[in-house]
Order: structure tokens, then sequence, then C-alpha cells
């Protein structure tokens, strides 16, 4: 059950300010004093940003991250990156994104970077807030990855981030952390395709260490790489296998689907807690609160107000911060009219 009907949240990712993704690209001109200071900064931007539209639960923005993953790279050794398949021009595509290959064995001996993001979001966010922290899943960390000669294919390299991830996990429910919501979207794009009870195995692997300890919830969305899709955008292929999934809550896209896949939700909700995109992130279209709350009712056949989370349908990374307040805002107050409904 939620901690409340209807619970209003973000997926993980907020966009940037103009002044750090400047910042970032000129970061040789800054000592690590002012590195340090820059993003404490930006996630108190974020954390504002949140607080104001009237989220429930709120992140940290992944304000340290320069993508969804790609930051996550910089963690683990044994990879250097690998520019030779990236087209440069064009319009924009998942094919611009880096690659890294693989040299050696990897491992991640400093950690993966989320348990120092959540040292600082529980230092900067009001008292009594509801946090929560997001990691990529392995498979989807895999995505970006050369084999190399080291690993026969992407199935073995998710095997060998899959301790990381997992090793991450323990770390942050050891400090206590409340929730961590574990972003695997490359198998939700790719369920229609490849071996789905992999999936579930690959995923209750990785979460094992938070089980019980912690509120583990997924995020599942068909790509988001400047505001486009890149998998096959339905949730039909992920039944039944997800339904084993080891998640207290499961998050899916849905408002770019135009809600045909709703009456799926049924199913998960047998089993979990849902929460639901109910913004278009790929859209500037600013939703209004009566438009949330419409989108909301269409939901509630399938999954009760207790069980039912509402939140964008993927990170708001690849949105203008402009439209993103606007959009939490009419989001949360989407929720609020439902609810004095219920």
């Amino acid at each position: 059950m939620q901690p409340l009907p209807i619970k209003t949240t973000v997926v993980g990712s907020m966009p940037f300010p103009g002044w750090l993704e400047f910042a970032s690209m000129n970061l040789d001109k800054f000592g690590p004093a002012d590195i340090a200071e820059m993003i404490d900064d930006a996630v108190i931007a974020a954390v504002h940003d949140q607080v104001a539209a009237g989220l429930d639960v709120i992140t940290d923005g992944e304000q340290t991250r320069l993508d969804f993953n790609l930051s996550f790279y910089g963690f683990i050794k044994g990879i250097v990156n690998d520019g030779t398949e990236t087209r440069k021009y064009g319009p924009p595509a998942h094919d611009q994104r880096g690659k890294n290959s693989i040299i050696e064995p990897l491992t991640a001996p400093k950690g993966l970077g989320v348990v120092e993001e959540y040292k600082r979001l529980k230092r900067l966010a009001p008292e009594g807030q509801r946090i929560k922290m997001s990691i990529p899943g392995p498979y989807t960390l895999s995505g970006r990855l050369n084999p190399g000669g080291l690993y026969k294919d992407r199935w073995e390299v998710t095997e060998a981030i899959l301790p990381l991830v997992r090793q991450e996990i323990e770390d942050l429910v050891a400090l206590g952390v409340p929730e961590i919501c574990v972003d695997e979207p490359s198998m939700s794009c790719y369920a229609y395709r490849e071996d789905t009870q992999r999936f579930v195995d690959i995923f209750n692997r990785t979460v094992a260490p938070g089980v019980g300890k912690t509120r583990l919830s997924m995020h599942l969305c068909f790509g988001n790489y400047k505001g486009r899709s890149v998998g096959k955008k339905t949730i039909a292929p992920m039944l039944p296998s997800f339904l084993d999934m080891t998640v207290d809550e499961l998050h899916s896209e849905m408002t770019v689907l135009n809600f045909t896949d709703v009456h799926l939700l049924e199913r998960f909700a047998e089993k979990f807690d849902v929460a639901v995109g109910v913004i278009d992130v790929k859209s500037y279209y600013i939703e209004t609160a009566e438009d949330v709350a419409e989108r909301i009712r269409k939901v509630l056949p399938y999954v009760p107000a207790e069980k039912l989370a509402v939140a964008p349908d993927c990170g708001m990374s690849q949105t203008a911060r402009w439209a993103t307040k606007q959009k939490l805002k009419a989001m949360c107050d989407g929720a609020k009219l439902v609810r004095a409904s219920l």
C-alpha cells in the first residue's frame, strides 16, 4: 500500500539548470571546492522545484549525473570511451549516445556514487520530506558497453555489472535509504524480443539485498534520449513474466501510450503497488490539473487509489526546466482533485 492514496513522485531525474549545464562543459575552470558547491546548489534547486510543485516523494534530481546512466561508467574500472560507433550529426537518435569498450574485468572499487548522492540529499532535503534514490539496473547499464574480448555478449556484460549494482543497493540499505528505484527501461524496451524470464531473474538477483529492508520500486519505459522512444510501445510483452519481479512498486509509462494499455495495469496491481505515468515528458503541451485528473480516473478502475502513485512517464532530464515545473505542479494539483473526490 502507498503511504497515501494517489501518491505523487518523480522517476528520478530533473532537468539541469542552464548554469549547471554550462559549468559541466567547463569543469577545468573550477576547483574542487567550487564543484562541490555547484553540486550542492544544483541539488538544492532540484529539491526546491519538486517541493514547490507539491510532490509527496522527491529525489535529488540526479543532478550529478551527466546522463541517465552514462555517468555511472565513470565509477566502473575496466572500460575506455569509444566514439567510433557514435554518429555525430543529424537528427537526434540513440546511436548518438556515447559508448565504452571493455578492456579488463569490470569492477567498481569506490562504488557507483549513489551512496554519496543519498547522503547529500538527506542533508539538503527539508526535514520530514519523503525521499528516494534511483539507480540503473545492470541490463540497462550493459547497453552502452562493447563486450570486447572479455565477454561474449550483452548478457555476460550484464552478469559482470550485476554484483556492482547489487553492492550499491546493499550499501544504501545499510544507510537506511527508505526507497530505492531500480531503472530498467532496456527490459521494457526489448521485452517484445528477449527472454523476459531471464530479465526477471537478473532483476531479482540484483535487488535481493533490499528485499524486506527498504521499499523497492522499478521504472520501466520505452526510452527518452532527446525525447525519443526506442522500444516497442506496449506493456503487453512484459506479461505475465514481470509479475514475478521482486518489487513493492512498478512504474510504467502510460501517457505516451494514450492509455491504450491501461487495462493491463490491473494484472500488475494484483501483485504490487503501481506508479503510472500521467505526464508526457516528450511534449511541450503543459497539462492542466483537470487533464491529469482525467488521466488518473482512467487508471482507477484497474489500480485502486490506495495502491496508486502518479509520476511523469519518464525522468524529466530531457524536458526544459520551465516546463518541468509547470507540469509537476499540474500533476500534484490533479492528484489532489481526485483525492478530494474519493
